[in-house]
């Protein structure tokens, strides 16, 4: 177990704005990405297991805490967020491929990474993708209704209802307390999302990609997964896929040592560039 208060906190300088991220061990990097209402800390069970063998980065993206975002803002985006994760990419990595792991909205910006720079790419892991599927029917969006009670100062009640949207219904009253804290310091994050609600990935670039690629599901996720996943699979080449057993979105928190296994199972398949 590592608290999320013992995680070591760095930064580093971009362009236009900082990364503030935490790593632990030496090796090939694993670069770690988080999805909607969170921030490295999200990754508190994997760190100590992986950095015994690889250079595990978590970093938060920008416009998440620490310097969380409190209103709707232009340069919170899918492209951004990745051409700042290609960005810090290069620099951790010294220009050498790195290992991407991308959970929920975090899949949507890894897998933009691995097609605008895939020389910087090792291997890609999707866990539980949050984007749409070029052709995927559209279905209606909980962030416009979150995004009025956010307005309200119903922070609590918002909240709620996208963590249940996500994961499935009861999630948020089981979830722990440093949890809570944490998506409560992203809540106002969801007022950027509204923006990203449209938006769909185009399988014929993601086609292109030749790297080895792990497909992660959670056994008890809403189905809406599971049929990204399923029309990944059959998309890409150098495809694996695991499901994480009594999980849902949330598996590597439900799950850690199921989910920690797959990954530890996936990088050794590989060596060294």
């Amino acid at each position: 177990m590592m608290p999320s208060q013992s995680l070591p906190e760095f930064t580093t300088h971009l362009d236009d704005s900082s990364v503030h991220y935490t790593e632990a061990g030496t090796g090939d990097v694993v670069l770690l990405i988080h999805g909607s209402l969170c921030d490295y800390r999200y990754w508190r069970w994997q760190i100590p297991t992986l950095s015994p063998s690889y250079r595990v980065v978590a970093p938060s993206l920008r416009g998440f805490w620490p310097e969380a975002f409190q209103r709707e803002d232009a340069r919170f985006s899918i492209e951004q967020h990745a051409e700042d994760m290609l960005a810090f990419a290069r620099h951790i990595g010294q220009e050498q491929p790195v290992h991407i792991l991308g959970h929920s909205r975090g899949a949507h910006v890894a897998l933009e990474m691995a097609c605008a720079g895939p020389e910087l790419v090792r291997s890609l892991t999707l866990a539980d993708p949050g984007f749409r599927i070029g052709g995927e029917p559209s279905s209606p969006s909980v962030h416009t209704r979150v995004a009025a009670l956010l307005d309200r100062g119903e922070i609590e009640q918002g909240l709620s209802e996208f963590v249940d949207t996500v994961n499935g219904p009861g999630t948020w009253r089981q979830m722990v307390g440093w949890f809570k804290t944490m998506v409560k310091d992203n809540a106002y994050t969801l007022l950027s999302q509204i923006r990203e609600v449209d938006l769909s990935i185009d399988l014929a670039r993601a086609r292109q990609l030749r790297h080895p690629i792990l497909l992660v599901g959670g056994a008890n996720s809403p189905a809406r997964y599971g049929s990204r996943l399923d029309a990944l699979e059959k998309a890409l080449d150098c495809v694996s896929r695991v499901t994480i057993p009594h999980a849902s979105h949330g598996m590597n928190l439900a799950n850690p040592k199921a989910f920690n296994q797959a990954l530890v199972d996936f990088f050794g398949t590989m060596t060294s560039p």
